[in-house]
């Protein structure tokens, strides 16, 4: 089924990008929000509305949003 073949896809191209660019940041950043683009460029801060804005109009759309320290918030298309 396509659908589920995507969305382990997703899934595990999020875990990549979480383990090399987020992991790294927890000690400092432990609960503040990631986003990272698919070729790596990431834009930390305190809130996932700030971090979503400046994503959306700085990495453009497809990219990845994660809370620091937790499991993967969402992915907007």
């Amino acid at each position: 089924m396509k659908v589920s073949q995507d969305s382990k896809r997703l899934e595990q191209l999020s875990d990549k990008l979480y383990k090399k660019y987020g992991k790294p940041l927890e000690g400092e950043h432990w609960g503040e929000f990631l986003a990272v683009s698919q070729k790596g460029k990431t834009i930390l801060g305190e809130t996932l509305l700030e971090v979503a804005q400046k994503a959306s109009s700085i990495l453009g759309l497809g990219n990845f949003i994660f809370k620091v320290g937790e499991k993967a918030v969402g992915k907007w298309r």
